[in-house]
């Protein structure tokens, strides 16, 4: 029950004129209402929803002037509203609950001009409701309605909301008859036509707003809507659109908004040149090859044309100044030349496709799960949504995914979003209880000055295996303060992971802010800032605002289809259920995250909105371990007669655990050694190498003695040159040097446990270092450059054999190749090739090949000395591979198996 003990302070006492005009009683659970609400005789607005009325208190006919009241949210079937029969002053009514039919009261009303009774169970409408002279606004979203009564006079409707029922077809009158609708929508409706605007040649209709997303419309809609020549934004995605006649666009002259995705359509019509106005162009999700004529428009600012078909765009000399975002994302085809490119560099937000990683840590983490992220600024002047994706995370399989909402300031996201993961790596490895709740704590005290008055709603979810079972499935941890939630998909339904931290949804954390004595303003935000009670930042609202999040883990499974995160826009407009099913469907996570806000702006959302679609495919059939029936031939070609066979090349895409008693780290699988499948095992007593059974990262090899080899990529890739300049818009020929010589550089790794394999270096380079009886390293590192005048000796692999003996610690190897394939030692922070043998914690280094001359660099010989430069150069050649010969006959070559990187 509402405490009153305060009641005539709130009403201005009894002995002089109350002057309190508007009251709200949301979410109090109240019953009745005292007899000294009849005092205030000025009381224009009264909310009474979120309570548990049976019947509308009988008080209220008192309030003579009362034109607005609020009944939504009292969670019953019927409700009893004969009062308001005799209230024939009301203007604007809510009665949101659970109804089945309309009050008789509200088709007799003759000054009602609002009614809102969306979300009940209505099958039906009264046909005197949409006769009323007086109502101007109607909602009835979220019900149950197959159809509509006709409309048989002229009414003032101005506003009709009629989304997320079972229409098939609106009544064909309605565009005749309510000649004053602005405002009209009908999605998530099974509408297959529309009624016609004209009765003649001219058409009076006036509306201006027409959402229609999500039905089953075809190309014969189109016509009509020339009937609406007032229009100013038309959704119509996610529809059977194949074709938008040219004649008609053009008609359209007032579009400032247009949203055509998710169709079907192969191009947009050229004649949208004549849109003069037009500032928004959606239209993701169809098959447009032809880039459309859209940035000669002098109004234009966004244009979303990402996963089509797009091959080329032409594109004219200058930019319109007013063009702020350009979305050409998933155009798997798209080539942008580096002249249009340079165009595209003045505009503030440009979306394309990165270019593919071709390391193995991509190609096996791909197979698990793979993302999507759209975010729309919506009506609002700037985007205070981000979003943090990283599909391969740490070095091993795993992955970090979150999403942060600023609400109305963009610089908390930002940099919560280039922070966060960081943190998470440094916690994870302190602790593996706590990492979650301290990334939160770690970030929020990161966020420092600016963290003091700015806040912002985030969630988090890590997925990894399970720390104390390595040989477990993968395991998803998720963590969230604020309104931003994460959504599992398990075998079709919603799984929510989080929980909403708002003083609205969460009535434990209302009652500790009210315990602690914060000031709750009419709009229930605390101290008129903020509906969340828990948030990273907004410091001096502690202790009201507290940055501890809610932690959930649980184990996935076969049945764990996706993973959604969106922030408070997209929750409020899509429950659960609808997410789920709109893009569970859909096989690209882009088009479905884009899919996601698109269905929220056409169901209302104004604010930023944000979605993020993970799918994964945590399933048995992604198993690559030998043990679940995979064989593939070893070394030279033949099947191996061991019960073990050999690890695959990385063209299988194939990679495994990197596991060795001594390491106190992995192998990375971005740059690991990839098994050779060219030599032959002969001389090894006539059998093969003993190898450990080759597991997935499903079915994980728990730590062992036996090295095992992670196979990967043999390519490199960086977007550095020698000369430190970004090289992205180069295009050389793969692992070719500018001045066509190529390097190739050999890693060779072997199992010296194996049968006959232990080498016995010399005393005078191993001294005390070499193994001992119970020494069971068995480790060899051969690091050669091929094709080198100066090619490593047997002595200098014995040594680094040694040296790798006495660390504790294997190598990790981090790589990036140039794109004049050379390789250099570059910063820690791109991590790059590096052999660690003397520091186990340390996880980067380099090893580098030496880099080659550029051409301008290279010394001219003039012509007349040239016979005598081709003369010196060839003595030389003869001299230093005599050398070679001495030297490789001079000590003893244990039989070597190189795998080249």
């Amino acid at each position: 029950m509402f405490p009153l003990k305060h009641w005539q302070s709130v009403s201005g006492g009894t002995d002089r004129r109350p002057r309190l005009q508007t009251f709200w009683l949301d979410g109090n659970f109240l019953t009745s209402l005292p007899e000294e609400l009849g005092s205030l005789q000025q009381l224009s607005c009264l909310g009474l929803s979120f309570n548990n009325f049976c019947e509308l208190p009988a008080i209220c006919e008192k309030l003579v002037v009362l034109d607005k009241l609020a009944l939504a949210g009292n969670l019953l079937e019927t409700l009893d509203l004969a009062v308001l029969n005799r209230m024939s002053h009301i203007k604007s009514v809510d009665l949101s609950n659970q109804l089945q039919c309309v009050p008789d009261w509200a088709c007799e009303a003759k000054k009602l001009e609002v009614l809102d009774v969306s979300y009940n169970l209505l099958v039906e409408l009264p046909p005197r409701i949409l006769s009323s002279l007086s109502l101007r606004k109607l909602m009835v979203g979220h019900n149950r309605l197959q159809s509509l009564p006709p409309l048989l006079e002229h009414i003032p409707l101005e506003v009709l909301d009629l989304q997320h029922n079972l229409l098939t077809q609106l009544p064909e009158t309605l565009f005749v008859k309510a000649l004053n609708l602005r405002y009209l929508n009908a999605s998530a409706n099974s509408l297959e036509s529309l009624p016609s605007a004209c009765t003649g040649e001219e058409s009076l209709s006036m509306l201006q707003l027409l959402y229609l997303t999500n039905n089953n419309l075809t190309d014969q809609c189109i016509p009509v809507l020339v009937g609406h020549p007032s229009l100013r934004i038309l959704h119509l995605a996610n529809n059977n659109l194949q074709t938008f006649p040219a004649s008609k666009l053009s008609k359209l002259e007032h579009l400032e908004e247009l949203n055509l995705s998710g169709n079907k359509l192969k191009t947009i019509p050229t004649t949208v040149a004549n849109c003069k106005l037009l500032h928004t162009l959606i239209a993701h999700s169809n098959e447009i090859s032809i880039f459309p004529e859209i940035l000669h428009l002098p109004r234009i600012q966004f244009v979303d044309l990402s996963c089509n078909e797009l091959t080329e765009i032409l594109i004219p000399e200058a930019l319109p100044g007013t063009l702020q975002e350009l979305d050409l994302s998933g155009n798997t085809n798209l080539v942008l030349e580096h002249k249009t490119l340079d165009i595209f560099s003045h505009i503030t937000t440009l979306k394309i496709d990165a270019k593919p990683s071709l390391t193995a840590d991509s190609a096996l983490t791909s197979t698990f799960w793979s993302h999507g992220v759209a975010e729309m600024a919506g009506q609002r002047n700037k985007l205070c949504v981000s979003s943090l994706a990283l599909g391969s995370f740490a070095e091993g399989v795993e992955a970090v995914y979150g999403m942060f909402d600023g609400d109305k300031n963009e610089e908390l996201p930002r940099l919560l979003q280039c922070t966060m993961a960081d943190v998470l790596l440094e916690e994870v490895q302190q602790s593996d209880t706590m990492f979650m709740s301290n990334t939160f704590l770690v970030s929020h005290r990161k966020l420092g000055m600016a963290g003091q008055k700015l806040g912002s709603s985030a969630v988090l979810c890590y997925i990894r295996h399970d720390a104390a079972d390595p040989a477990s499935n993968f395991s998803l941890t998720v963590a969230n303060v604020g309104t931003c939630q994460a959504i599992l998909c398990r075998s079709g339904k919603p799984l929510p992971l989080s929980k909403v931290f708002s003083l609205e949804q969460c009535p434990e954390e209302a009652k500790r802010v009210k315990e602690q004595k914060a000031i709750i303003t009419e709009d229930n935000k605390v101290n008129g800032v903020t509906c969340c009670t828990r948030m990273l930042g907004c410091t001096y609202l502690h202790p009201w605002i507290l940055p501890k999040p809610h932690v959930n883990s649980i184990p996935l499974t076969v049945q764990d289809e996706l993973l959604l995160l969106g922030n408070k826009a997209l929750w409020e407009h899509l429950s659960y259920t609808e997410a789920v099913s709109a893009v569970r469907h859909l096989h690209d996570p882009l088009a479905a995250a884009k899919k996601l806000c698109t269905l929220a702006q056409s169901y209302g959302c104004q604010d930023n909105v944000g979605a993020m679609v993970v799918c994964l495919n945590i399933s048995e059939d992604n198993c690559t371990c030998e043990m679940h029936g995979l064989t593939l031939p070893g070394p030279g070609g033949f099947s191996s007669t061991t019960t073990k066979p050999a690890t695959p090349s990385s063209s299988s895409g194939i990679a495994s655990e990197f596991s060795s008693e001594l390491s106190a780290s992995e192998v990375s699988s971005e740059v690991g050694s990839t098994a050779s499948d060219e030599h032959n095992a002969v001389g090894l007593d006539g059998s093969l190498l003993p190898r450990q059974e080759r597991r997935c990262s499903l079915h994980p090899v728990p730590p062992s003695s036996i090295f095992q080899r992670q196979p990967s990529s043999a390519t490199f890739s960086s977007n550095q040159s020698d000369n430190g300049l970004d090289s992205d818009d180069e295009q050389p020929v793969e692992g070719v040097m500018t001045n066509g010589s190529k390097v190739e550089v050999e890693v060779d790794i072997h199992c010296c446990k194996g049968k006959g394999l232990e080498l016995e270096p010399p005393a005078a380079e191993c001294g005390s270092s070499a193994p001992g009886p119970e020494d069971d390293s068995g480790l060899v590192l051969i690091i050669r450059r091929q094709n080198s005048v100066n090619s490593n000796t047997v002595q200098r692999a014995v040594k680094e054999k040694c040296e790798l003996q006495k660390s504790l610690s294997t190598c990790c190897l981090y790589g990036k190749k140039l794109s004049n394939g050379s390789i250099v030692p570059l910063e820690e922070s791109l991590n790059l090739i590096e052999v660690a043998t003397e520091a186990p914690k340390k996880k980067t280094g380099y090893f580098a090949a030496p880099s080659q001359m550029e051409p301008e660099d290279q010394f001219v010989v003039p012509p007349d000395l040239e016979e005598e430069v081709k003369e010196q150069m060839k003595q030389q050649q003869e001299n230093g591979a005599d050398q070679e010969q001495k030297e490789e006959h001079a000590a003893t070559l244990p039989e070597e198996f190189d795998t080249a990187l």
